[in-house]
């Protein structure tokens, strides 16, 4: 069965940044068949196939959350203010009360979040990966289910063996599925031994996944790894062997040149946060030289917990606002470079690039409609600056994956969104969440 999306702002994101200020989108199955300006539209049999009417919405390709903690809806605002939010909320709360149910709950709830707010591919790293994965699968969204390994035990193994072998379960179950995958995340340069990283990695490349993990994000970890090795943390894992395509450096922002040379000579990708980077003082990565050196970087929320929400529109606002400040030059970081971190670029950071991330003949019919009959949304001179810094979340009209369906008029179709935030609610009030007080029923 074909759908014909037509008389709609395109914005493609193709290699010719190709927009269609009339045009539409033809996809059959999962795939996209045509897209282009209204005139050129071949006559369709109507009869044969759905007909929406994208009413001047922006059509654009689904976006790409390159780094998340789904699991952690429930922390989001516990802490925000705290100067050590980490080891005062974060790290004592998941061991009283993270197991199975609360991320296969809290991941329910976090799916409907990102597919509400255009996200229709999520790279996923937090524990219980395979109640992630599953949720994926049954949900529609397209993603990559990360088990966290760490040398310390975790809530769902005692030890980093464990862990990857819990990973390397998930990631044989999903083989061959065509829109979710697993994969072994490393926590961090400092929080896996040398030999745990590289086992990571191993496997990981074995089935040529991402190799993701927290980077250049601490000051802690800066230190650890100068005082210990004499180098940066860019520079310990090229000295290990695990600096290459695969690797998708989450954070990165205190990077040296020399550490930016080596990204790019070993073909690394970047997940930049800047939501959550920001709002913990944490500092501004130099993704501009980053970009200057064509390094695949994506856009990503990181956990509620950092960032509260997991809606890459704010990110996209963030992204302009920050960068154009910290570089001191409003023309530096134009909208359309932005847009596109958000969507192909997220999609080059995954090796994706093949099948999302842009509108185009032969790739995976993931779209976005962003309706222009609010408020906020008139007048649209360019659709990149529209998008990125008028757009907001509750402008996501209609959501499609994999040619699916997911959201209509900004509702979420196979889905009660009442009753999964019940759920994580009751599921919440039997643990030690209860006790953080909740205003909230």
């Amino acid at each position: 069965m074909k759908t014909l999306i037509k008389n709609g702002i395109v914005v493609t994101m193709n290699q010719k940044r190709e927009v269609f200020p009339d045009g539409y989108v033809l996809m059959e199955g999962t795939q996209i068949l045509e897209t282009g300006p209204m005139e050129q539209l071949r006559r369709q049999p109507e009869e044969a196939m759905t007909v929406v009417d994208a009413r001047r919405a922006i059509v654009m390709p689904g976006m790409v959350n390159t780094h998340c903690h789904m699991g952690m809806i429930p922390f989001r605002g516990l802490g925000d203010d705290c100067r050590d939010r980490l080891r005062v909320f974060l790290l004592p709360m998941e061991a009283k009360a993270v197991d199975a149910e609360l991320v296969e709950c809290s991941t329910r709830y976090a799916v409907c979040e990102l597919l509400l707010s255009g996200v229709t591919t999520v790279l996923d790293m937090y524990y219980f990966a395979d109640r992630v994965a599953g949720v994926m699968d049954r949900m529609g969204i397209r993603g990559i289910a990360a088990e966290t390994v760490m040398e310390d035990a975790t809530c769902d193994a005692a030890s980093p063996q464990e862990a990857m072998e819990y990973g390397s379960a998930v990631m044989a179950a999903y083989r061959n599925h065509p829109r979710v995958r697993g994969c072994i995340a490393a926590h961090g340069t400092t929080t896996c031994s040398p030999e745990t990283l590289k086992r990571i990695h191993e496997r990981d490349a074995s089935a040529g996944l991402p190799f993701t993990l927290h980077v250049a994000e601490m000051d802690y970890e800066m230190k650890e790894l100068r005082d210990r090795y004499g180098c940066t943390p860019v520079e310990y894992l090229k000295r290990l062997g695990v600096l290459d395509p695969l690797t998708v450096a989450a954070h990165s922002i205190q990077l040296t040149e020399n550490d930016i040379r080596l990204l790019k000579e070993n073909g690394s990708s970047v997940a930049h946060c800047i939501g959550s980077n920001t709002k913990a003082a944490k500092g501004v990565a130099p993704v501009s030289d980053m970009l200057r050196q064509q390094i695949a970087v994506g856009l990503g929320t990181d956990g509620p917990a950092s960032g509260n929400t997991l809606d890459l529109f704010t990110q996209m606002r963030f992204c302009a606002n920050f960068h154009k400040n910290y570089n001191r030059d409003r023309s530096a970081f134009p909208a359309a470079e932005i847009t596109a971190m958000a969507t192909i670029g997220g999609a080059r950071a995954l090796g994706m690039e093949r099948q999302i991330g842009s509108l185009e003949p032969g790739k995976q019919a993931d779209l976005v409609l962003v309706e222009t009959d609010s408020p906020n949304m008139f007048p649209v001179y360019d659709p990149y600056s529209a998008l990125v810094y008028s757009a907001r979340a509750e402008n996501v009209r209609e959501v499609y994956v994999a040619g699916r369906c997911l959201v209509r008029n900004k509702q979420l179709i196979d889905q009660d969104f009442r009753e999964i935030r019940e759920k994580l609610r009751e599921k919440m009030d039997r643990t030690a969440f209860r006790e953080m007080k909740n205003m909230v029923n």
